[in-house]
């Protein structure tokens, strides 16, 4: 494929918008965004293209997502050459398929052209499957059967991550060879860090920094250079696994292996730092239920994503208004416990999403294994229990000072602790136990969390006013 820089705006260009369009925290300025797309709409191009110009790629994709919907398509035909594949790249997913509908095969092929694969495939891969396959006949066979070989693998693994331009050497060539061949080849891939070393077979064997290859005499041997021990990727290895090795082993690139061990992409760090605030996200908004979360997302895909969630939790609160209609003659004698259960049930599924935020974080770093899981939740149970009894007291004496009833506010006391702890117990088990059945902790634990501390509160706070002798059943 063409090198991305090809596509790039001149050098004076590339460097940050300057000051007057973008605000103290780097975002385009709301006025700017209004005059570039009022001079669009006026058929001042020119004027609309000439401040568009000076952005860099990445503030032009914020441009776009920044536009209305329908102000969109207005703007694509206004600029013209500047909506490049590098502003693609980094344009919002949801955005890049308004505007990649509104190009013939033909233009989005010349533009994945400008990529590199990776890239290339994160624009084609969304695409319906008749689109898709008229961009790929509209490629040059060497783009297209790039971009074919990473849409064969699984989504979300290294195989569809990794670029397959990369530079690879035998290990019994020289210092100088690679120099030379670096200078003299222009086929060659101009984005890398480093030089993979290769046996017969193109099996790794080892890597070299350009550093060391710039300061090292000509005449000594590559093998001799480089270094041995490296970070190998599997071509099916999940993204989120790819991204905790970077970070592990605090990697610039690492060579992709096939099944056969031999050297058939690379990763790198750019990429991660994509897939990391992607993951990231993706585990916060699992855990609301809120879908992609994306403000760009259509209204029916959100819609959808998130109403099955509330139609769940609905399920389960059913299971927590039936312990209340078990001690509905209970509440009936005593009006002040249909006041105190809110606050028990609440205080408890705030501990328990604290206790879920932490294990599920501490699942997604690979921090959490079948070594330290037991150590973790007595942790969490020593948590609960000073987090209960510092809570308890607060509650109970309020409450026998409000209600002037110190029983009751023996019996909010004892609930809260009970609450809490059951709360620590279930935010760091339940995610623990979907991990060993190889169930996503981020989708259906929080479901299950917040069913149990609103029943178990519930529970605790009215069975112990009934057997404490506040109130009674009948």
């Amino acid at each position: 494929m063409d090198k991305r820089e090809d596509s790039l705006p001149p050098d004076d260009v590339l460097v940050e918008a300057p000051e007057t369009e973008l605000d103290e925290d780097d975002r385009l300025k709301p006025e700017f965004v209004r005059d570039v797309i009022d001079l669009a709409e006026a058929g001042e191009g020119e004027a609309a293209r000439e401040r568009i110009g000076r952005l860099h790629p990445a503030d032009i994709a914020d441009l776009f997502e920044l536009a209305r919907a329908d102000e969109r398509p207005m703007l694509a035909a206004v600029i013209g050459d500047l909506l490049s594949a590098d502003v693609l790249a980094e344009m919002n997913d949801y955005v890049r398929e308004e505007l990649i509908d509104l190009l013939a095969p033909e233009q989005v092929a010349e533009l994945a052209a400008e990529l590199d694969t990776d890239d290339a495939v994160a624009i084609i891969e969304d695409m319906e499957e008749d689109e898709q396959q008229a961009v790929l006949e509209a490629m040059e066979p060497e783009d297209r059967a790039a971009i074919e070989d990473a849409l064969s693998f699984p989504e979300e693994t290294a195989g569809r991550l990794m670029q397959r331009e990369f530079v690879a050497v035998p290990e019994h060539v020289t210092v100088g060879d690679v120099i030379d061949r670096l200078r003299e080849d222009t086929e060659l891939t101009s984005d890398f860090w480093e030089i993979f070393v290769v046996d017969p077979l193109l099996r790794p064997v080892g890597t070299c920094q350009l550093s060391w290859i710039l300061r090292t005499p000509r005449d000594i041997a590559i093998s001799d250079v480089m270094k041995r021990e490296q970070t190998l990727i599997p071509v099916d290895m999940d993204q989120e696994e790819v991204a905790l090795r970077f970070q592990k082993y605090a990697l610039i690139s690492a060579a992709v292996v096939d099944k056969a061990g031999r050297l058939v992409g690379m990763i790198t760090v750019d990429d991660v730092v994509h897939i990391i605030q992607e993951e990231a996200g993706e585990d916060i908004l699992r855990l609301s239920g809120a879908g992609d979360g994306d403000i760009n997302e259509p209204i029916r895909e959100t819609y959808n994503a998130r109403v099955r969630w509330l139609v769940a939790n609905l399920g389960t609160a059913l299971v927590a208004s039936s312990v209340v209609a078990f001690f509905g003659g209970a509440i009936e004698q005593m009006v002040a416990l249909a006041a105190l259960m809110p606050i028990v049930a609440g205080v408890g599924g705030n501990a328990g999403t604290q206790t879920l935020a932490v294990t599920v974080r501490a699942l997604a770093m690979n921090q959490l294994t079948d070594s330290n899981s037991w150590r973790a939740i007595f942790r969490e149970m020593k948590i609960a229990l000073l987090n209960g009894g510092t809570i308890a007291a607060i509650a109970g004496a309020a409450t026998a000072l409000w209600f002037g009833n110190p029983l009751l506010g023996g019996v909010i006391a004892a609930a809260m602790i009970v609450n809490i702890f059951v709360a620590g117990v279930a935010g760091v088990a339940i995610p623990l136990l979907l991990d060993r059945l190889d169930q996503d902790p981020a989708v259906a634990s929080s479901i299950f969390v917040t069913m149990t501390t609103d029943s178990m509160g519930f529970l605790a706070f009215l069975g112990l006013a009934v057997a404490s002798g506040l109130t009674s059943f009948g």
